[in-house]
Order: structure tokens, then sequence, then C-alpha cells
């Protein structure tokens, strides 16, 4: 487990010095591929739950082997080769520096008062319409994005690293994307993606609670643990909403509210309690939490990974 942590440790390393470069080849790109190939055809006629349950047992059993394989023969060389090659893995399963850019292209058109380019930059993020936000519209869209993508994008791949290193990261990741283009409640995809969709909620049950933990750790604010609970009740996903109620309660704003989707109103549970109206700063408060939480999230990994080390060694 030591070199998982190691291995990780030096991924976020990585991220945060190279980001996600464009021209580098990406296992994201080859699982959306492959899962485009699979719902193409396979998303018809009868039996489609049973498809895309195919679909899910397939894919992840490739990745898993390919990746297994892989690793044994690295650490085979040598354990240093190995660790490096898992961090290298690994790195390609998380997006902490994407997310904090992706959420920079907004604000920088906030600041220079271009709503045009700012809703521009915010609809490659967000699955919202934005053609008409305003200014706090578009703060709490970026907000959003960044607090519940700190557990999708950042902490539940290195969790998932932890505990199995460079095959769980990848398949993490395998999952998440599985989930984006397939796991929907609508007509064409709730029995096709309805695997996905359950899946993905299963692996990220646990990280998204301790990435609020670490949210709320990291501020010295743990008497918001029991609101961060109740708010993220009231979120449709099991585990999105951990990660914005707890953003919410930190930086004293209300996340949440009426939300359109290809013209379809969609009214999201509020979460937090309005102390401040929304205003461009907390764009870049709600990325300084996202930093803070990771650190927050490694240390508490570390921990965890150094107490299981003791235990069974004195075992």
């Amino acid at each position: 487990m030591i070199n998982h942590l190691l291995a990780l440790s030096i991924a976020l390393l990585i991220d945060r010095v190279a980001g996600d470069p464009p021209s580098m080849p990406h296992p994201v790109r080859w699982f959306g591929r492959a899962v485009s190939y699979f719902e193409n055809n396979w998303n018809k006629g009868q039996a489609r739950k049973a498809k895309g349950m195919a679909m899910v047992l397939i894919l992840s059993a490739s990745v898993l082997a390919g990746t297994c394989l892989l690793t044994f023969f690295f650490y085979g060389l040598h354990p240093a080769a190995g660790v490096l090659f898992e961090a290298i893995v690994i790195f390609t399963a998380i997006a902490q520096r994407s997310l904090k850019e992706a959420a920079q292209e907004v604000e920088a058109p906030l600041a220079a008062g271009d709503l045009e380019q700012a809703r521009l930059k915010l609809s490659y993020i967000v699955g919202r319409d934005t053609e008409h936000l305003q200014e706090a519209e578009l703060v709490r869209g970026t907000v959003e994005t960044v607090a519940e993508n700190t557990s999708d994008g950042v902490t539940a791949p290195l969790f998932w690293a932890a505990a199995g290193g460079a095959p769980l990261a990848l398949l993490y990741r395998l999952v998440n994307t599985l989930d984006s283009m397939v796991g929907y409640r609508n007509e064409r995809f709730k029995d096709f993606g309805w695997a996905s969709a359950k899946l993905d909620d299963l692996v990220n049950w646990i990280p998204a609670r301790i990435t609020a933990f670490a949210m709320l750790l990291s501020h010295n604010r743990l008497d918001l643990w029991r609101k961060t609970a109740a708010d993220a009740a009231k979120h449709p996903s099991p585990n999105s909403g951990w990660g914005e109620a707890a953003s919410a309660y930190l930086l004293g704003i209300q996340l949440g509210g009426i939300n359109t989707y290809k013209g379809a109103v969609s009214d999201r549970a509020r979460m937090g309690v309005p102390s401040h109206s929304l205003k461009r700063k907390h764009i870049s408060e709600v990325i300084s939490v996202m930093d803070r939480t990771v650190l927050a999230f490694l240390a508490l990994l570390w921990l965890g990974g150094i107490l299981i080390e003791a235990a069974i060694t004195w075992l």
C-alpha cells in the first residue's frame, strides 16, 4: 500500500506541473471510443439493461486485466519502475489542474465584463443551458462544478489508487466515463445505462463523504458536518451533493436553484445559507477549497495507509 501512496503522491505532483496536455494519449479518450462503439451497436432492440450490464463487465474486465498485467510487469523489472508506472497511470485518472483552469477560464471573462465569453466557457464544463445566464448564475455554475468534481475528478480516483493502485484508479475513471456517457434517466439510456449509473453511485459513495469531511477538516469547520449531511441528502444524486453542500457552507453562499437543460427546467434543492451573494471572487475561493481539500485528503490516505501497514506488520 505504501507503494500505491507514493505513486498517487507523485501523480498529484505531475498533474500540478503538467496538467493535461492536449496531445498526450489519454485513456479517457479510449474509453469514450469503446463506450460509443457498444452504445451504437448494443443500445437497440430487446434486453437493453442486460446489454448495458455486459458492456460494463467487458470493459471493466479488460481495463483491470490489462492494467494489472502491466503493473506486475513493471514491478518485476524494479520496484521504482512499478511506482513510476503507477504514478503515470494515476496521473491520467485525476484532473485537479484541468478543473482549476476550466474554472479560471470562466472567471477571466467575468473579470473583463464579457458575459458572452463566460457563458461559452461555462458551457464547456456543465450540462445546463448557459446562453442567458447572468454573472451570479455563471458563478454558481462554476462553483458547483468545482465543488462536485473535487471528488469525481481528484479525490475519488486517489481513494481507489490507494486501495488498489493503478488498476483501481483506471477502473474508477472508466466507471466515471461510462456514467457521464450513458448513465442518464432518459428514454435512450434508462435501461442501457442503468448498470453504469448504479456502479458509479457505488464507487463514489465512500470517497464523496470522505471528501466532504476533508473539506471541513481542512478549514477547521467540522461543526458544519451535520448541516452538510442534511443538505447533501437533498441532492438527486446520492454523492454529488456532499462536495456542493460542504463548499456552500464554507463559502457562506447558497448553491442549487433553477437550471435549464435543453429548455427543460430543473429546480435543484438549495444548499448552504446565503450569507453572501454570489460574486466572482467565489470562483477563486472554491478553487482554494479544492486545493486544501486535496491536501487534507492526501494526508488522510497516508495516515490510513500507515496504520493499515502497521496493523499488518503487527499481526
